[in-house]
């Protein structure tokens, strides 16, 4: 068996927390590839190692006086070596890295260097090859992701290697300059090795113990999710579940590789698994449960416009001429209604109003405005009766308005819409009617 392992911020933050990582890395021998992130926070009210280079190096890059930050860095890296006890010296990397910062050579590079000094140092720890990534993870000379040279070029320098650290977050453009991913981006390079060696699971350590049913600042201790789609993980990611950059998905998802969320401090968690599809019967009706605020409504009504060819392209191109994405149209005969998010409409609202006037003559158009959208996702609900109903009678006893439902046509996904204000009683109560009472 071949794994590819990933270990996020949190869970290399200290020395100590090093030590948690290579004896999950030790405990099997299929654990080959290793993708480190920068060191996070250490405890709560601490910095991030990476938001301290990007601090750093906006000074050096300004002229400005970066020593002492520049010192703190050191320091952490130094305080990981020495609690590891360590044969090795950093010196040489940093007076590259002072030079580069001073040189200008981007924010890119900079925010780079906490994954790369973190992989020399768990490649040392480990025993394990190191291969920089700005050798292997290739981006365009727009910088966009080159994923067919990569991992063809990956695969070819794997091949041969029996056990190798690989620093996540970036890889190189043609020029050779450093080139990050979006910040998250270690996930994504795990899942980048692990489609390049043909992994059998990408396991992708952090500091919570799977996919929660909910948001647990919402719900208390909610639910760990056993098993996940692709599809149903995507649907959740976009409205806001945050543990997995929702970009990792794409290269094993090709692959059919699995991945394994597991908890670096509780290693013997169950953990969630991430599968293309499975016969696995769900525990529950709903798989999760996520949310975003912060939108608005614009409603259109006119008589017979069912009838109307091209109206609703007429609608939607004047918010395409603004630039605001559309987030769900649910319609009717005489009406449709479009969410979009409402920091992005306001400045244009009135500009859009008249567009509308002026493209399909309305009757009516109304708006709405601190909306928040919730979506309930679940492969269960598909085989489920009177799920809709279940939601609705949820609300209703919490005395919470529905102000708009959505169903895709995939029957996998419901969105709720609800006053900002209803937001976290919505969500609670949703989870009380599908989980608490499955308890």
């Amino acid at each position: 068996m071949k794994k590819v392992v990933k270990f996020g911020g949190s869970s290399l933050a200290s020395a100590k927390q090093f030590k948690k990582a290579a004896d999950i890395v030790r405990a099997e021998k299929s654990r080959k590839y290793v993708v480190p992130s920068a060191p996070g926070r250490r405890k709560d009210g601490d910095e991030k190692v990476t938001d301290l280079l990007y601090e750093c190096y906006d000074i050096a890059a300004g002229g400005g006086a970066y020593k002492k930050i520049l010192s703190k860095i050191k320091d952490r890296f130094n305080e990981i070596i020495d609690g590891l006890e360590l044969n090795m010296n950093l010196a040489y990397e940093f007076d590259r890295i002072e030079e580069n910062f001073v040189k200008k050579a981007g924010r890119d590079y900079a925010a780079s260097r906490g994954e790369y000094l973190n992989g020399l140092i768990m490649s040392q720890y480990l025993g394990y090859e190191f291969i920089d990534a700005a050798e292997v993870i290739f981006f365009d000379e727009k910088g966009v992701f080159d994923s067919e040279r990569t991992n063809k070029e990956l695969a070819e320098r794997l091949e041969h290697t029996e056990r190798a650290v690989i620093p996540g977050f970036y890889g190189s453009t043609p020029d050779g300059h450093v080139k990050t991913f979006s910040r998250g981006g270690s996930d994504i390079t795990g899942s980048i090795v692990a489609r390049a060696v043909q992994a059998d699971l990408y396991e992708n350590w952090t500091d919570v113990s799977g996919v929660l049913v909910a948001d647990p600042h919402i719900v208390a201790d909610p639910q760990v999710i056993d098993v996940i789609t692709y599809s149903e993980l995507r649907e959740l990611s976009y409205m806001g579940f945050n543990v997995l950059h929702e970009d990792a998905i794409f290269p094993v998802r090709r692959e059919g590789i699995p991945i394994h969320i597991r908890n670096t401090n509780r290693p013997k968690d169950k953990g969630t698994l991430i599968v293309e599809s499975t016969c696995r019967k769900p525990r529950y009706v709903i798989t999760g449960i996520a949310g975003k605020r912060g939108f608005c409504s614009v409603t259109i009504e006119k008589a017979m416009m069912n009838a109307e060819v091209g109206f609703c392209r007429k609608v939607l191109s004047v918010f395409e001429k603004y630039g605001i994405s559309i987030e769900h149209m649910p319609s009717g005969i005489d009406t449709m209604t479009i969410f979009v998010h409402q920091s992005e409409f306001e400045e244009y609202e009135q500009s859009v109003i008249a567009g509308i006037h002026r493209e399909v003559e309305p009757d009516i158009v109304e708006m709405e405005s601190d909306l928040a959208l919730i979506a309930v996702v679940g492969r269960g609900m598909k085989a489920a009766r009177g799920t809709a109903g279940r939601i609705f009678s949820a609300l209703a006893h919490a005395r919470i308005n529905v102000k708009m439902i959505d169903q895709g046509s995939s029957e996998r996904n419901i969105i709720i819409g609800v006053k900002d204000a209803d937001f976290e009683a919505a969500i609670k109560a949703i989870y009380d009617i599908f989980v608490t009472v499955e308890l």
